[in-house]
């Protein structure tokens, strides 16, 4: 570092670089010239984020699935095919799916209990682009018990007043059409849901917030089970807990979340966009 006198005062530098305040990067979800862009951008982070929930242990045989709708045909969704591993998902093994559950591009199956929940929610819910859910230990866990989390802890303020428990169906592997309708009507609004004895669902206007809602959840629902096991958690009020949710909890701050997540994946894992 250098410290040098001039007519105007002190300045400081390191390697010749004046140090003086600097316009930084706006840290924003992208922007796309056109829809084959964007397609392929919400496929590769879809992929991506089957990956790291391989990689965190969500992967329970056939079981989970994220899906992202398509930009163009709005009524289509991106899902992973049916017994294809979390760890392996490339952008090349994803399949299109219709809302009657015809695949019309790829030629993999999907799971069937993928289409009937996931279709619902993205009919009932224009505002999601993305659902995420997966049979993760600490979330079908705590999903037994049929309560909402707590605000126990800062990160566990994400979800306070914006999850909800679903009762409907709870248990059942989900094959009928009308049974994922009936899922979905409990679910009109928020980020997150619990389905008793079955699991997390998590929903955001990108795979990156929806993915992170989830991972984060999982570890929330953790959280609240490793304290409860302890003893009686004290809770936040309600004050600072809505403060806390509104000040880190919308849908980009649920992206930005995402990002080291990305990057470690595109590091090790470059063949995700094959």
């Amino acid at each position: 570092m250098a410290i040098i006198e001039n007519q105007t005062g002190t300045k400081k530098s390191i390697d010749g670089v004046e140090l003086t305040p600097k316009t930084t990067t706006q840290l924003a979800p992208p922007k796309f010239a056109t829809v084959e862009q964007e397609r392929q951008h919400r496929k590769e982070k879809l992929a991506g984020a089957m990956r790291i929930f391989g990689r965190l242990g969500f992967g329970e045989g056939v079981a989970g699935h994220i899906t992202v709708r398509d930009p163009e045909f709005t009524d289509h969704f991106w899902v992973n095919p049916f017994a294809k591993s979390f760890r392996y998902m490339r952008v090349s093994d994803l399949i299109l799916v219709n809302h009657d559950g015809d695949v019309v591009y790829g030629s993999q199956p999907v799971n069937r209990a993928a289409f009937c929940i996931h279709a619902a929610i993205h009919q009932a819910r224009p505002d999601v682009i993305s659902a995420a859910h997966a049979h993760s230990p600490f979330g079908k866990s705590w999903s037994s018990l049929g309560r909402k989390l707590d605000p126990i802890t800062q990160d566990s303020c994400y979800f306070y007043e914006d999850h909800t428990v679903i009762t409907e169906q709870g248990g059942a592997v989900v094959f009928e059409v009308a049974a994922g309708q009936e899922i979905a009507a409990k679910f009109p609004k928020g980020k997150a849901a619990i389905h008793q004895n079955h699991g997390l669902f998590t929903v955001s206007d990108t795979v990156d917030a929806a993915a992170f809602w989830f991972i984060t959840m999982e570890r929330t629902c953790q959280a609240q089970l490793m304290a409860e096991a302890a003893g009686t958690p004290k809770l936040i009020s309600h004050e600072v807990a809505s403060y806390t949710r509104d000040l880190t909890a919308f849908p980009a701050a649920g992206w930005l979340q995402f990002q080291p997540l990305w990057e470690e994946i595109c590091r090790t894992d470059p063949d995700l966009f094959d």
